[in-house]
């Protein structure tokens, strides 16, 4: 009963929150008030609160000129917990715009979106060039799906050649950031229970929300790495694997504990709730 009540509460502050700033935002795009850029960061930080997110960062989003943030991915809770941090828009792929809900909240976010036929790759390598020749902040997840929390999957290096040359006449900045989830309740969480987290193969969105909102408190370690200019690599698989290398060692390390302690918040009771299934990789695991 204790995990039902919790999920409900965290679900109708969620919905209260989202559908009474919807139309703000949209409000705010059509006019183009600077405020649409701003207004995503403050709603995924009050989203982190409801849903019981701690965000633990470590150094910080660059702000050099056109920067595309280069990310592992792990689960749909990484866009809030990025937005959060950084004042930019996110590249997902196509089917995400048709997601109820999410895809509108990505649309007044102005996510750039991409489709994985190779007939369009230069198009949307036009697309992702010209937001950051304007300026615009960009998140990729370069290695094209999400992974099981334990692991940095192998990066795809095409959409690196839209950051190899300059935007707008600058450089573009690429900043590679390592992602995990470490703790659960302040206590640091075992490989097991990261699926529970982690959003990935044949798994449904909806069950997966549902248990993970029954959840308490979640930490998140996020490091900002040293940026680095994408001109000074010769060739975007440089360049891709340049980041592959550096956020892998981060992941592993804040999996391990060998990071610097930061806020590592506390709460009654370190389990997941009674109720709680394991998800198919737990059962596999357990088979």
């Amino acid at each position: 009963m204790r995990a039902f009540l919790l999920r409900s509460s965290r679900i109708s502050a969620y919905l209260g929150v989202t559908l009474s700033l919807i139309g703000v935002q949209a409000l705010l795009l059509a006019v183009k008030s600077p405020l649409a850029a701003e207004l995503p960061r403050l709603y995924h930080r009050l989203c982190c609160r409801i849903l019981g997110f701690r965000i633990a960062a470590k150094g910080a989003p660059s702000e050099r000129g056109p920067t595309l943030f280069v990310v592992n991915h792990v689960s749909y809770t990484d866009i809030t917990i990025l937005g959060a941090l950084i004042k930019g828009s996110f590249v997902a792929k196509s089917e995400v715009a048709r997601w109820p809900l999410f895809g509108v909240l990505a649309k007044l976010q102005r996510t750039v979106f991409i489709e994985r036929r190779v007939h369009r790759a230069a198009a949307q390598r036009s697309a992702i060039a010209s937001r950051l020749a304007s300026g615009d902040g960009l998140i990729l997840f370069p290695e094209g799906t999400s992974s099981d929390g334990n692991r940095v999957l192998p990066f795809k290096s095409a959409l690196f050649s839209t950051a190899v040359g300059e935007a707008g006449g600058a450089p573009v900045v690429v900043q590679p950031i390592s992602l995990a989830y470490v703790r659960l309740n302040g206590v640091p969480m075992g490989r097991l229970y990261r699926p529970f987290f982690a959003w990935y193969g044949d798994m449904e969105m909806a069950p997966h929300l549902w248990m993970l909102l029954g959840f308490g408190i979640v930490t998140v370690s996020v490091e900002f790495h040293e940026p680095v200019s994408a001109a000074a690599f010769p060739s975007r698989k440089a360049l891709a694997a340049h980041c592959q290398a550096v956020i892998a060692e981060g992941v592993a390390r804040a999996l391990s504990g060998r990071e610097p302690a930061a806020a590592a918040p506390q709460a009654a009771g370190a389990m997941p709730p009674a109720d709680a299934a394991p998800p198919p990789a737990i059962a596999a695991a357990r088979a």
